[in-house]
């Protein structure tokens, strides 16, 4: 039997522009200027590398383990905010085709995201049923490019590694399928992913996808 992990910011919803938008409001009332150029380095990131990068880029620097926390604390409410009102329109294109396939073949399918939301986002969605596990940022410790995130979803799923493949749309993603030795799908500038077996340039695509050529 062979699985199929999911990143879900930018692969199943896009709910990296909220992440922005939270991020954004935060600098500003730090009093510095976060714009999408800063915000690429964020991808694929865990909330606290995320804000520590924020934080350089506004020059801020010595603040207490316990002031960063509340920092993040905060971005996330806002984000909590918005996306309260989140739902299954805003699934990206083909992932619903994509997944009713890869349920018609027999995979097994996760999700494997650095996000701390990951489930209640699955659930607004009404995607939930459709996993077989659930890793989101609640049950690892180590963000990518580390491969813990997806080496937890195939230990879950009882799959072997090898017979695991990856659906991510970041650089540090695609290097952490690539570290836990899976196979990894891209979606978007195959100039960014090019590390990946296989580059789509939108998630309308996957469901085409021939799994024997990766």
């Amino acid at each position: 039997m062979k699985a199929v992990i999911f990143d879900l910011d930018g692969v199943i919803v896009d709910t990296a522009k909220y992440h922005y938008l939270a991020w954004k409001k935060l600098a500003a009332e730090l009093g510095f200027e976060f714009d999408l150029i800063h915000n690429e380095k964020l991808k694929g990131v865990s909330r606290m590398d995320s804000l520590n990068i924020v934080l350089e880029t506004g020059g801020i620097e010595g603040l207490t383990e316990e002031k960063k926390a509340e920092l993040a604390a905060r971005k996330n409410g806002y984000y909590l905010k918005m996306i309260e009102k989140i739902d299954e329109s805003e699934i990206l294109p083909g992932i619903p085709q994509f997944i009713e396939k890869l349920k018609t073949e027999g995979y097994r399918i996760a999700l494997g995201s650095a996000s701390k939301s990951g489930k209640m986002i699955l659930d607004k969605l009404n995607l939930s049923d459709q996993f077989d596990a659930v890793v989101d940022g609640n049950l690892v410790e180590l963000a990518k490019p580390n491969p813990q995130v997806f080496v937890k979803a195939a230990e879950l799923l009882g799959i072997p590694c090898e017979n695991c493949i990856v659906v991510e749309d970041a650089g540090a993603g695609i290097e952490a399928a690539l570290a836990g030795h899976m196979k990894c799908i891209g979606v978007g500038d195959k100039k960014v992913l090019g590390a990946a077996n296989l580059v789509v340039s939108g998630t309308d695509q996957l469901a085409g996808v021939d799994f024997t050529v990766l």
